[in-house]
């Protein structure tokens, strides 16, 4: 089976985790916790990083940063995977879904619309006029790597006082190049912004995720809250409710390595990006789904886009097909504001997130895929 997405393990992971090993700094302390918060802060150029134990605590976390609790609302993108829209709720919140733009993100155009002519802004807070709840943060999740449109939401949610935690979990590697973003990371131009290692993102640690602020004072709560809210270590005094939500050194030290083969696997997932999309786009009813000309995308997942009318396989047929012939596929997420615990929020204007859904698959783009591998997969598409 060629895999969709998986690790490479291929640089210094073993000398660095037999580091810890040998000097027993296994847990939640040692070096290379400090020294993998250093390098991602370099990396991105973020002034503040703090290690956690996944993606979805490093959202949490930061949703309770900025407020967000119990019947609040939070302005969500219906496709995505669930985590984001989870953690709404572990704070006792709503989600509020959107519309997906042409890159999978949460439509802009629409979600200000809905701001400026569905809510009204008193007292400091934003209100929906429908529910009269206060709107205090929005989530936008930079899909399969493609950097959502933010520059023209930053000055409406700056007069509304709605804080943007970004979800980039997906889009390590992606920076902004035009406009005031240029140069920007995706992760760094809200309050907060989150990062995942999981095991299929572009560098892992096996698990582990990461918060992202230039705001001292959010960095240290964010370091407070995810160390179980230690005031006195020694005696045990806390002062608040924490979480144990630290990444172990361990698991840092293989985030290092990877750190270190970044520029690699961001070049090998844009070539094969280039690949697919000349040549894919040569079979008729198929295309590779594009990416921002905004941003230099990661090309994390590469999404493609099927016509059954001219193809004459629909989606399911598609990963069937794919199947049998050992080549690993995925759908869109189900939507999020048709899965069964959110059925009932409120949603605006969703249109073209479900022919997103119905049209498109990932197709294999692993960091260590071979030239064959990739020519297997078009050779299959188009004999078909």
């Amino acid at each position: 089976m060629i895999p969709l997405s998986v690790p490479s393990i291929s640089g210094n992971e073993w000398r660095y985790i037999k580091e810890c090993l040998d000097t027993e700094w296994v847990s939640s302390a040692g070096k290379y916790v400090d020294l993998f918060e250093e390098k991602i802060t370099d990396y991105t150029e973020s002034k503040y990083a703090i290690a956690c134990a996944n993606g979805t605590s490093a959202l949490q976390v930061s949703l309770r940063l900025v407020g967000v609790k119990r019947n609040c609302e939070v302005i969500v993108p219906t496709i995505t995977f669930i985590a984001p829209i989870n953690v709404v709720r572990y704070l006792g919140a709503e989600p509020l879904f959107m519309d997906a733009d042409d890159y999978y993100n949460i439509d802009i155009e629409k979600t200000i619309d809905f701001i400026k002519n569905e809510t009204k802004f008193e007292n400091g807070y934003t209100l929906n006029k429908h529910t009269l709840r206060h709107i205090n943060a929005i989530i936008p999740v930079n899909v399969f790597g493609n950097a959502v449109n933010l520059e023209p939401l930053l000055d409406i949610c700056r007069e509304r006082n709605i804080k943007i935690v970004e979800d980039a979990t997906e889009s390590l590697g992606t920076r902004y190049n035009y406009g005031q973003l240029t140069g920007k990371h995706c992760g760094t131009i809200g309050e907060l912004g989150c990062l995942s290692f999981n095991g299929n993102k572009m560098i892992t640690t096996g698990g582990g995720g990461m918060i992202l602020t230039d705001d001292k004072s959010l960095a240290e709560r964010a370091k407070y809250l995810t160390t179980q809210a230690k005031d006195d270590p020694i005696r045990y005094i806390h002062n608040d409710v924490g979480y144990n939500f630290r990444m172990t050194n361990i698991q840092a030290a293989m985030g290092v390595a990877q750190l270190e083969q970044l520029p690699g696997f961001l070049e090998k997932k844009r070539n094969n990006y280039q690949i697919y999309r000349e040549r894919i786009d040569e079979i008729p009813g198929l295309r590779i789904a594009d990416v921002p000309d905004y941003a230099d995308n990661n090309c994390w997942m590469v999404a493609m886009q099927v016509d059954k009318e001219i193809y004459s396989k629909d989606r399911e047929q598609m990963m069937k097909y794919l199947a049998d012939n050992k080549i690993e596929s995925r759908p869109v997420w189900y939507l999020n504001h048709s899965q069964k615990p959110y059925e009932d929020c409120m949603t605006y204007k969703i249109e073209k997130a479900d022919i997103l859904l119905n049209q498109t698959l990932n197709i294999p783009n692993s960091v260590n895929i071979t030239k064959e591998e990739v020519n297997t997969v078009i050779g299959v598409l188009a004999n078909a």
